[in-house]
């Protein structure tokens, strides 16, 4: 019997079983990477698949693998827009937030369940990190949409916290294995040497990538090829330096997105492929590696520890963050509900093991169930709490089909075609009348199967195919120009975004005349736009809030960097009132 092909056979059904598994949880609300681990489980040899798979070393390796990968991926999806808007309190949450987290949990294990302070440091070091294809999958298929800055703190956070969560569990892992009793100064010093050549690396190595990507020329499918096969060097270099890899694959990720780069779009998609690939694997893969018959021994302690980190440690961590950025009370409590935990504690917990600490099978027990009780219990409520809160925005236009060609570098724009959507902006004026974007300009209009004269075109109808040229920092806004809108944006309005809406270009003087609000000691010739703009500093995002006089203004609707359309709040209710509010709502009269 040839065993290697019935491991491959295996393999793919596996495989197969898990998307199709994910399209299932995806029309009950389950979280889709709870399904993976799940599958695992059942395939292992507590499960009715009885395959027994404990090769740990094996493991370690395909995890660190797909984890490069997956953090790559996370950093070739994160635009400039958001590293901008969110770096701060993302970069402080990140990692004071981390080492915050692990000290709570520490302290909660050291003194509730009398574990020394060593082994407390290494299992809050271990579920310290959130999860970056937790964050991005659970908050991408709730279906909510957030304040622009909230969801790019906490996306950035869930990608760039794993170097830290991986530096200290990896520490404390050498601590316990020399026998050590504390830290000293020494960890200090191997933290700047980690992170400052991981950073300095994946640099240097996104960089390097994109000079060489722009300079050979290749078959189109080996781009994807090399791009992979620099992002595993960068990653491998870097640890053989006994330096982070994995945030030199990541910050190599940022680079490499964020700049032209030949055949960009393929490899885009290679890697999302990949990156899916990599989450399916390595989930079902740790899902194989676990006991569930093991699990009910450490079920009790596990529970406090799960509950501890949620609900306690980080909270605080969130809270010490966040504050001095300005986030909201609501903001802070969303952002504390979202610590949501995956692949990465549990893939931690196998540190231990490659250590040949005695323990190792506990921890990795432990990372496992506290990752069940995240998923279970967060993943499932994360619409309702951001309901709750009163933080979900009204739902995104619906997106017009784009397709991105790739041009040669020496051009400084984007092709890119579309096809118009009806209640699009592009179709309420004349074509010689459009307000396109700056240096945007449309080369081609095709209707019904015909392509027509520019001159000649009236008006763009619904369901025109559009070939237009854009500098790719104006490709956001002319999506928006022509997606599909609301019929009535004030109908679409949440209770928290405004009691009505206005266009962003009215004036103060227009308010004031109109409505009768107070705007104090500002300018009245100021356009609402201009007011956000003034206020916060900094380009504004979707449910940014300001104060005039005594009402509250929300940015509803961007566009680029211009505020569209703003909803005004007459008498902005309090955080209680907010909460009472909701949960009436949502429980009647009660």
């Amino acid at each position: 019997m040839d065993y290697g092909v019935i491991s491959l056979l295996l393999a793919s059904l596996m495989l197969l079983a898990s998307i199709l598994a994910g399209i299932l949880s995806a029309r009950v609300g389950a979280p889709l990477l709870l399904v993976f681990l799940l599958l695992g489980m059942l395939a292992g040899q507590d499960g009715p698949g009885g395959f027994t798979f404990d090769d740990v070393e094996t493991a370690f390796l395909i995890g660190s693998v797909a984890l490069a990968v997956i953090l790559f991926d996370g950093g070739v999806r994160t635009d400039t827009a958001t590293i901008r808007r969110a770096w701060g309190p993302s970069l402080v949450l990140a990692t004071f937030g981390a080492v915050v987290t692990a000290g709570l949990v520490a302290a909660m294990v050291h003194y509730l369940l009398g574990i020394g302070w060593m082994a407390a440091w290494l299992i809050g070091s271990i579920v310290a990190s959130t999860d970056a294809a937790a964050v991005f999958l659970l908050l991408g298929r709730s279906g909510i949409n957030l304040r622009d800055r909230l969801r790019a703190t906490l996306e950035l956070e869930s990608g760039s916290n794993d170097p830290m969560g991986i530096f200290l569990t990896a520490t404390f892992v050498s601590l316990i294995s020399a026998g050590a009793e504390s830290p000293d100064i020494g960890v200090a010093l191997n933290f700047v040497w980690q992170m400052g050549i991981g950073g300095i690396m994946g640099l240097l190595g996104g960089y390097g990538l994109v000079w060489l990507m722009n300079r050979v020329i290749l078959s189109g499918g080996l781009y994807p090829i090399l791009a992979l096969a620099a992002a595993l060097l960068f990653f491998s270099a870097t640890q053989l330096m006994e330096a982070s890899g994995f945030l030199a694959v990541y910050v190599a990720g940022l680079v490499f997105g964020n700049r032209r780069v030949r055949a960009s779009q393929v490899v885009g998609r290679f890697f999302d492929g990949l990156a899916w690939l990599s989450q399916i694997v390595m989930f079902v893969m740790l899902g194989l590696l676990v006991n569930p018959s093991e699990l009910i021994e450490t079920m009790l302690p596990t529970l406090i520890i799960a509950a501890g980190l949620i609900f306690v440690a980080r909270p605080v961590a969130v809270f010490l963050s966040l504050t001095p950025f300005g986030f909201s009370l609501r903001e802070q409590l969303f952002a504390s509900w979202v610590g949501l935990r995956g692949a990465v504690p549990i893939f931690l917990a196998l540190f231990p093991f490659m250590a040949g600490i005695d323990e190792g099978r506990i921890y990795f027990n432990l990372a496992f169930f506290v990752v069940l009780v995240s998923l279970l219990l967060q993943g499932w409520t994360i619409p309702w709490v951001a309901r709750l809160l009163g933080l979900a925005l009204p739902p995104q236009p619906e997106a017009a089909p784009r397709l991105d060609v790739d041009l040669i570098r020496q051009i400084d724009r984007d092709l890119i075609a579309y096809n118009v959507k009806p209640h699009s902006r592009a179709t309420d004026v004349p074509f010689g009348q459009l307000e396109l974007p700056k240096r945007s300009r449309i080369l081609s209009v095709i209707r019904g199967g015909v392509v027509q004269r520019l001159s000649e075109i009236g008006r763009l109808e619904a369901g025109d195919f559009i070939l237009a040229l854009t500098p790719p920092e104006q490709a956001e806004t002319l999506d928006r120009f022509f997606s599909r809108r609301f019929a009535s944006t004030a109908a679409a309005l949440d209770v928290d975004q405004g009691d009505f809406i206005l266009d962003g270009s009215i004036t103060l003087e227009n308010l004031v005349q109109m409505y009768g609000i107070p705007i104090g000691r500002e300018e009245p010739a100021e356009t609402l736009d201009a007011l956000f703009h003034k206020k916060l500093g900094k380009r504004p995002g979707r449910g940014d809030r300001i104060r005039l006089g005594g009402v509250e203004l929300v940015a509803v609707d961007i566009i680029g960097p211009e505020v569209k359309r703003v909803g005004v709040i007459l008498e902005p209710a309090g955080f209680r009132a907010r909460v009472r509010r909701r949960l009436k709502a949502v429980f009647g009269g009660a």
